[in-house]
């Protein structure tokens, strides 16, 4: 088990949370998100296709918060940019098409801060400023995060988003949050969980699992499904063979029927 005592003091635990801007369009916004995590401890800032940056406004609005800045990193898409993470929480302030399970802030620090305890790195992703989160963004994530605003006016500043979470984050890490288990294998990435889906997606054509129906909306369980499953790399591999024995079972069967 991993102390309480190791959550709080442990710098670690943070550095494995990083704060993911998805083509912010105000280079402002960027600013003030760095001093918006800078304030709570939180060091890591990553942006997706930003529309400028580095900028003027984005230094001026940091405050100070240069180290932030200066360890930015920059992607072009989604995928590069959370490949290597583990739990990956997508804040959004409407319902969308995407079926994933909706927490709030608190309940998503808690979540972010338990496994950045446990060793794994941790993406808490926020779209752009007038469309948010895209379908196919989101689809990337195990979770949404959803604050509870005013319906009658729930929109809220991108920075002001990213402080809002911020601020739980280091609320459940100054009341130690509770320790989690350390598994014996290391959990698998964002990227690891995508080459699955992309030989489950496969697998199920080999055997004529859909047969003739549409694959999308079974496809879409399986990954909710597997990303709430959360699963090792050992277990993943364990699938992943399963998976290859299923479409050599069909292609054996094919064989024999076409002698």
């Amino acid at each position: 088990m991993i102390e309480s005592t190791e959550i709080r003091s442990s710098a670690s635990v943070l550095a494995r949370i990083r704060c993911v801007l998805v083509r912010p369009s105000h280079p402002g916004n960027i600013g003030a998100a760095a001093r918006a995590l800078r304030t709570m401890g939180l060091k890591h800032l990553a942006l997706v296709a930003p529309q400028a940056f580095p900028h003027e406004n984005a230094t001026a609005m940091a405050a100070g918060a240069d180290d932030v800045l200066a360890a930015v990193r920059v992607s072009a898409d989604l995928e590069q940019a959370i490949g290597d993470c583990h739990l990956v929480l997508g804040a959004t302030a409407r319902r969308r098409g995407v079926a994933l399970d909706e927490l709030d802030p608190r309940a998503a620090a808690q979540c972010a801060l338990a496994a950045a305890a446990m060793g794994q790195e941790v993406a808490l992703l926020f779209g752009n400023e007038r469309v948010g989160l895209h379908n196919d963004e989101l689809r990337l994530c195990h979770a949404v995060i959803s604050i509870p605003s005013d319906p009658g006016y729930s929109s809220l500043n991108l920075a002001q988003a990213v402080q809002v979470v911020a601020y739980e984050v280091r609320m459940a890490w100054l009341a130690d949050a509770p320790a989690q288990v350390r598994r014996t294998d290391p959990p698998a990435s964002a990227g690891d969980m995508e080459e699955f889906f992309a030989h489950l997606a496969r697998t199920l054509e080999d055997i004529d699992f859909h047969k003739g129906r549409a694959s999308k909306t079974i496809l879409q369980r399986m990954r909710r499904f597997f990303l709430g499953a959360a699963p090792d790399t050992r277990e993943l591999r364990i699938l992943h063979g399963i998976l290859a024995d299923a479409s050599r079972m069909a292609r054996l069967a094919r064989e024999r029927s076409d002698r």
